[in-house]
């Protein structure tokens, strides 16, 4: 049973939403020379997705309208135009400035997926996909797993926020939960004060929590938020390597001016928030242990996505990989789900297009490339 929580504290988990405010009011409120800095500082994280977005986001914006952002994580290496690695984590995130409300959907890392232009490893994991194609792959990979627009993304290098904590000062915690990992010790219910090395740590234990992939994403935000929190101060707003050190590691298609106005016209989203998680089942796709989603599953999250977004209903998406009968046999079916462009909404500019199968050499019918 899923439970979509809503937050009694206006504590907003879109922890990049929260920084940026926090960036472009601290900018303005010191001086146009600091707010120059710091919009320079943002600038220098744009890079665009490559994807044609599916609706006009800059309308969006100028009226108002709820957005998407996908929120990736990575912790393995430097972000740049050569960086290869793997997603750590992904949530899907939507802002709704009419009912004032924000939904947080995480993405298990190892959920299985076809990759859109990858018909040759798919199945796979997709946290692959940003390391088959990018911010782009990624992106599409979403979109298509679920039948939801992708208006804009964020990417957060959490292996460099070891230095962006250090530099604030460090960050105050409380662990849900007691372990060591990385020869740190964390105690339960106990507030910490935790170091770049010690926070890295606390954010990237995964197999010692009771609740893996979903447990360590939950770390993840707890450890942002705590940066929010600490950012929140003068002195830290106005210490430019903090500030720098922050952009190096953040990479998004937001602009300074359409962050501006996220901060400014979005700031009553804060006020509710509800968050879910894909619910899977751990089984063996393609000789890898892989997150199978039901289909009912992938269309409840469909369904609270668009519904923050004031989309209509649509189905999921169109794939579906069902669990072998035997436990000797390592394929699994996949259920091609026909006419999904038809459901899409008027804005989507794939809405015409419709999947068909085809049978690869390992037993799956692959559809959504």
């Amino acid at each position: 049973m899923h439970n979509n929580r809503k937050k009694k504290k206006h504590t907003l988990r879109n922890v990049f939403l929260s920084f940026v405010l926090l960036l472009v009011l601290g900018g303005a409120a010191y001086g146009m020379t600091r707010y120059r800095s710091v919009k320079n500082s943002v600038n220098s994280s744009f890079k665009p997705s490559g994807v044609t977005k599916e609706r006009d986001v800059s309308n969006a914006l100028k009226n108002k309208k709820p957005v998407s952002i996908l929120l990736m994580g990575t912790d393995t290496g430097a972000l740049g135009r050569d960086y290869k690695g793997r997603t750590d984590s992904m949530m899907v995130i939507t802002l709704n400035p009419n009912n004032k409300k924000t939904t947080v959907t995480s993405i298990p890392r190892d959920t299985a997926v076809n990759i859109p232009g990858y018909k040759s490893v798919s199945p796979a994991k997709i946290n692959a996909a940003y390391s088959y194609g990018q911010t782009k792959t990624a992106i599409k990979t979403v979109q298509k797993l679920l039948n939801i627009p992708i208006d804009f993304y964020a990417l957060i290098n959490m292996g460099g926020m070891e230095k962006v904590i250090d530099q604030a000062g460090g960050v105050d915690v409380t662990p849900s939960l007691s372990f060591k990992y990385e020869g740190s010790s964390f105690t339960k219910n106990e507030k910490t004060h935790m170091n770049g090395k010690k926070a890295l740590a606390y954010s990237r234990m995964r197999y010692d929590d009771p609740k893996g992939d979903y447990g360590r994403q939950t770390r993840q935000r707890e450890v942002l938020t705590a940066l929010v929190h600490k950012s929140s101060s003068v002195s830290t707003l106005l210490n430019q390597s903090f500030i720098n050190s922050l952009s190096d590691q953040t990479q998004t298609d937001l602009t300074f001016d359409e962050l501006t106005t996220i901060a400014k016209d979005y700031n009553s989203v804060r006020k509710h928030t509800s968050e879910t998680h894909l619910q899977g089942s751990s089984d063996e796709v393609a000789k890898q242990s892989m997150e199978v989603m039901k289909k009912s599953e992938l269309q409840r999250v469909t369904n609270f996505i668009r519904e923050n977004l004031d989309l209509p209903h649509a189905k999921t998406g169109n794939i579906e990989f069902k669990p072998s009968t035997q436990s000797t046999n390592t394929n699994k079916s996949v259920q091609d789900i026909n006419n999904i462009g038809s459901q899409r909404s008027n804005t989507t500019n794939d809405s015409t297009a419709k999947s068909k199968g085809t049978t690869s050499n390992s037993g799956y019918s692959n559809t959504g490339y």
